[in-house]
């Protein structure tokens, strides 16, 4: 996997934007709410997303896993190196924290994403 690679899964998500934070993190949005942060400038490259509360253990639990500095009291994982998830995996993770971040924004903007 690669940052393209990411990039590509989350265009496929409705309404999603992307920026860069703190100088040089590739951050992808929501309703101007963050649910993908990687490290593009870093090798390997790293990437920072919500998980659900049930699942935030088991994802900790894994080799290049750790809870997110300053984000693990929120649900959000680190992982050191993006290759260590498959595409399958990496479309699945991407649209559960876009899933999970989307359900906390107004309704007006749920309704326009498709958000539950």
């Amino acid at each position: 996997m690669t940052i393209e690679d990411l990039q590509t899964i989350c265009k496929k998500l409705k309404g999603v934007t992307e920026d860069i934070k703190w100088d040089d993190h590739l951050c992808f949005n929501v309703g101007e709410k963050m649910f993908l942060v990687t490290s593009p400038d870093t090798i390997p490259h790293s990437a920072t997303f919500k998980v659900k509360d049930e699942d935030f253990d088991e994802y900790c639990s894994k080799k290049g896993f750790k809870p997110a500095p300053y984000l693990a009291k929120h649900k959000w994982v680190y992982l050191d190196d993006i290759k260590r998830l498959s595409k399958k995996q990496w479309e699945n993770a991407i649209k559960t924290s876009y899933e999970l971040i989307g359900s906390k924004l107004p309704v007006k903007l749920k309704k326009e994403f498709g958000l539950k």
